[in-house]
């Protein structure tokens, strides 16, 4: 495998690559019982003169570079990312298409369990950060967002700030947030009016970046009973993906 190349393990994703890109798959690899359950996967590889094979469990966790491989892996090529163009957003917005952007957050499960989510709920499109503390979707992601992040458009920019501060004529962009002055959900929906929400969400540990912060038009809480202090980010991320981007659909 090459450094322009991934793997996706577990049968979800690898299905899931196929619905969407077969083509892409440049070679799969199973364990026997696996293996019966993908006959029209491995018809379609014999049919475009590529690699599949099925080898033992120890050659599956070689390959894949984890024991959590789940009977197969597909190679494939990495995605390459580009920011969204102007044109783009403004006609997103228009069609009223809620936005996920994701500010530094730095563990690939979190990146996969948001993806899912987003995927799950029909949010269409989710924007990256490129600081290099970001988790970017490899293996792992793809794994957890089972499926998720085939379902998604993914973007990466390099100014996330930047970025926010150019959606304001188009979005009511809102930054997630555990302490400060923020809104509730409710209370969000209501002062976003006509325009749809762009939501950001924040690092693990240090949440919104500043600049990211100022960016935001506004600022949103779960209220919570006070026993923790705040949510796993992926817990959060449905919580407010469900709120503020799915609920009224």
């Amino acid at each position: 495998m090459t450094k322009n190349e991934i793997c996706l393990c577990g049968l979800a994703a690898v299905r899931a690559r196929f619905e969407r890109d077969a083509a892409s798959v440049q070679k799969l690899f199973f364990d026997l019982e696996t293996g019966r359950k993908i006959g029209p996967l491995c018809k379609g590889l014999a049919a475009a003169r590529k690699i599949y094979r099925c080898v033992e469990p120890a050659e599956l966790e070689k390959i894949s570079g984890t024991i959590h491989h789940g009977g197969i892996v597909a190679v494939v090529a990495a995605p390459k990312l580009r920011a969204p163009t102007k044109a783009e957003v403004t006609e997103w917005a228009a069609q009223r298409t809620p936005l996920l952007i994701l500010d530094r957050i730095g563990n690939a499960h979190n990146l996969g369990a948001i993806a899912r989510t987003a995927a799950f709920f029909g949010v269409p499109r989710l924007v990256l950060s490129s600081d290099p503390t970001a988790a970017q979707p490899g293996a792992s992601a793809f794994r957890v967002a089972e499926g998720g992040l085939e379902a998604v458009e993914l973007f990466r920019v390099p100014d996330l700030a930047e970025f926010c501060r150019g959606l304001a004529p188009h979005y009511l962009v809102a930054g997630a947030a555990a302490h400060g002055r923020a809104l509730t959900p409710a209370q969000l929906r209501a002062r976003a009016g006509a325009l749809p929400i762009a939501l950001v969400l924040g690092n693990e540990e240090r949440g919104l970046g500043t600049t990211v912060a100022a960016a935001c038009a506004q600022l949103v809480h779960i209220p919570g009973r006070g026993r923790v202090e705040s949510l796993n980010v992926s817990a959060a991320a449905a919580v407010l993906i469900w709120e503020l981007l799915a609920r009224g659909k």
